[in-house]
């Protein structure tokens, strides 16, 4: 079984997420069990979001909950065609009363799932010390509590980017390799020494597709410089730190040359596979392939500014319902708990080949293995403490995706300046928050 695949949910999961949930809230079902009852039989519907070899995993995971809890009945399917089709689903579910008690979510839905009026708050719950609540990162945490206010789920799926080097090819230009001291010009030096046009090697990759690829590489280097995505309700990425951040990129793409433009999202993994390019920044669902191809890679943090070396994460959740039933409320919750538990984790997330959801895990046999499997895994799992940011779930941020991202293609191809760019961007982005 293999890692996920990172763009299905960078790219057309953003694009779903336009769908609108708001308003629903008043279009509540039948009314269930008011009084607790823990030995009542109870049947929850589960949407996994997988594909069925996935599936089938999560499958013998709630049977072997439903033999340790035998009133409790949990009918498991992916919910839809594809990951990205589950919000249309949902949301036609709230509309006809037929959606699931939990269901995978991509992160950028989850503001979305909360103003929908259907969610679960477990905020009390996951207070309690058992939870071990602070296992999880900042920004799986902040993810699943995307108003602050309420905590609709538990973080399912965990990652980050860090920085994938081919060794041979640093090896072969006398560079030294990167360490988890290094500044960005640490970086953009080694880039511009790696490249070679006579054999079209390049130091670094970005996508210019305008995608949310192409915007989420950005971030790091937007928070590192002190920047932030928005300020209240509105666009702040087009501040001094923003133009900084992308004039550093451009310096690199346009004056040195040495970044390899990629217009299609995926193409710019299977050339450093192929030893073209010398680094790439992104995460663990590209070992399975550099392993495939046997590329000599090596992993570290994203280099650093001032010594802050902040990544971006994209958590995706299992996202509780509430159907007014406080058995089904109760057995939904102690489920993704169990789910979500370290022992349970290491034979999901960690066995599939992604993270590890809690920091408790890092030192586990379980995930040993997976790092002799696919080296790296151990160096992306500590950056999660890097992981200090969220990337807003406002259902705005589809329009602000597509406008940095496109400011940022335009710059990186030399057409046009930071500032100007990014300031066009910041007017698209505000309207698209305020939904025009």
């Amino acid at each position: 079984m293999t890692p996920r695949n990172r763009l299905i949910r960078t790219a057309a999961a953003l694009a779903i997420g336009a769908l609108g949930l708001a308003g629903l809230a008043g279009c509540a079902g039948p009314t269930g069990a008011t009084k607790l009852d823990t030995k009542a039989d109870v049947k929850l519907t589960w949407w996994t979001g997988q594909d069925s070899d996935a599936s089938k995993l999560l499958q013998k995971l709630a049977d072997e909950f439903e033999t340790e809890h035998p009133n409790v009945t949990i009918d498991v399917s992916p919910g839809a065609s594809s990951t990205e089709d589950l919000l249309q689903k949902l949301s036609a579910g709230f509309a006809g009363n037929s959606y699931p008690d939990i269901s995978y979510s991509f992160g950028s839905w989850a503001s979305q799932l909360e103003s929908s009026g259907r969610t679960l708050d477990i905020t009390k719950q996951v207070a309690d010390p058992d939870v071990k609540w602070d296992e999880f990162s900042e920004a799986a945490r902040a993810t699943v509590q995307p108003s602050g206010k309420k905590t609709i789920g538990f973080p399912a799926i965990v990652d980050n980017i860090s920085l994938i080097y081919n060794t041979k090819l640093f090896e072969d230009a006398g560079v030294a390799v990167p360490t988890d001291d290094w500044t960005w010009d640490d970086f953009r030096a080694a880039a511009k020494k790696i490249s070679d046009p006579s054999t079209e090697t390049y130091g670094y990759a970005y996508s210019v597709s305008g995608s949310e690829e192409t915007t989420w590489q950005f971030w790091p280097h937007l928070w590192q410089n002190g920047g932030e995505i928005l300020k209240g309700d509105k666009a702040a990425f087009d501040s001094a730190a923003g133009v900084e951040s992308l004039e550093f990129l451009k310096s690199m793409a346009v004056d040195d040359e040495s970044v390899y433009l990629d217009q299609t999202d995926t193409k710019f993994g299977q050339l450093f596979a192929a030893g073209r390019i010398g680094m790439m920044t992104s995460g663990p669902w590209q070992l399975f392939d550099l392993n495939k191809a046997k590329t000599p890679y090596a992993v570290v943090q994203l280099p650093g500014t001032d010594g802050d070396h902040t990544t971006v994460s994209g958590p995706d959740i299992w996202a509780l319902f509430d159907h007014k039933d406080v058995n089904r409320a109760h057995w939904a919750y102690e489920f993704t708990k169990w789910l979500t538990s370290a022992e349970q984790d290491e034979r999901w997330n960690v066995e599939i080949g992604n993270l590890p959801l809690r920091s408790s895990e890092v030192d586990s046999a379980a995930f040993a293995a997976k790092v002799k499997e696919y080296p790296g895994l151990d160096v992306m799992a500590a950056n999660a403490e890097n992981a200090t940011k969220a990337r807003p779930t406002v259902s705005g941020y589809v329009g602000l995706s597509e406008a940095v991202g496109d400011a940022i293609s335009h710059v990186l191809q030399g057409d046009g300046d930071a500032k100007t760019e990014l300031a066009k961007a910041a007017k698209q982005a505000d309207e698209a928050l305020a939904g025009e």
